[in-house]
């Protein structure tokens, strides 16, 4: 799979490649080229932005670099469909479903915004997807770009131990519980705080029922939303929904 990023600062993409498990991803399966629209300019300040039309504050990308650059990643990658996303606040919210479909596809351009936005003209002609890390303003799109870029890489096969990414949060749908770590007992602020008993125990079954209740009140008391999405889907057992019936209401 193949990501192409059209971005102003590609220091910035190329020092998180660089660093952390999921390079192992970059070194293989996840091939990620960054691409500079003031490469494609044709003015000797090599400009990528102006003033907007009608007034008002800050710069827009111009659509003509942009441009240019895309038609060169559709060169370089080949002939085939190419799916080109742009980060924007009123784009969709990104989640683990999303991630899923994205890790099993071919790549995408990911086209990296900065000042005020890119020419809506270019977004109507070129962008097929529309993202967004939630309901806050940054002021690029690399940021989404490396987080979405992340969350892809660490599917991969080899990347993480197989089984960790199966029990992330909403991978299932639920949040994950909690974790728990040497020493057995430890003193925090003059308190000790011990290890949960069926954790030190040995017997697999009871440790599996426990992080599942763990999860699922984890869930029900910060995202009960989620809850009322698995039981939709059928991802609730009967003994889940025991366990939920027990929780005090909130």
């Amino acid at each position: 799979m193949r990501f192409d990023l059209v971005t102003l600062f590609p220091e910035l993409i190329a020092a998180h490649l660089a660093h952390g498990i999921t390079r192992r991803a970059y070194e293989g399966p996840v091939q990620v080229k960054t691409w500079s629209p003031r490469d494609f300019t044709d003015d000797a300040y090599r400009r990528v932005d102006d003033r907007p039309y009608g007034g008002g504050a800050g710069m827009v990308m111009l659509a003509q670099p942009l441009l240019r650059t895309l038609d060169a990643i559709t060169v370089d990658r080949g002939p085939g469909p190419q799916a080109v996303v742009h980060f924007t606040p009123t784009g969709r919210c990104i989640d683990q479903a999303l991630v899923h479909e994205l890790a099993k596809g071919p790549g995408a351009v990911l086209l990296c915004g900065r000042y005020e936005g890119i020419d809506q003209r270019l977004l109507d002609a070129r962008a097929t997807l529309e993202l967004s890390l939630g309901d806050f303003v940054l002021s690029g799109g690399e940021l989404p770009a490396l987080v979405l870029l992340d969350a892809i890489a660490r599917l991969q096969p080899g990347v993480l131990a197989e089984p960790s990414h199966q029990s992330d949060s909403f991978s299932d749908g639920l949040l994950e519980g909690p974790h728990y770590s040497r020493p057995e007992r430890l003193v925090l602020d003059g308190t000790e705080h011990a290890v949960p008993e069926v954790l030190l125990s040995g017997h697999h079954g009871e440790i599996a029922r426990w992080r599942r209740e763990q999860s699922l009140a984890l869930t029900a008391r910060r995202r009960p939303g989620l809850i009322e999405a698995a039981r939709a889907a059928g991802r609730l057992s009967p003994a889940d929904e025991r366990f939920l019936a027990r929780l005090p209401s909130p």
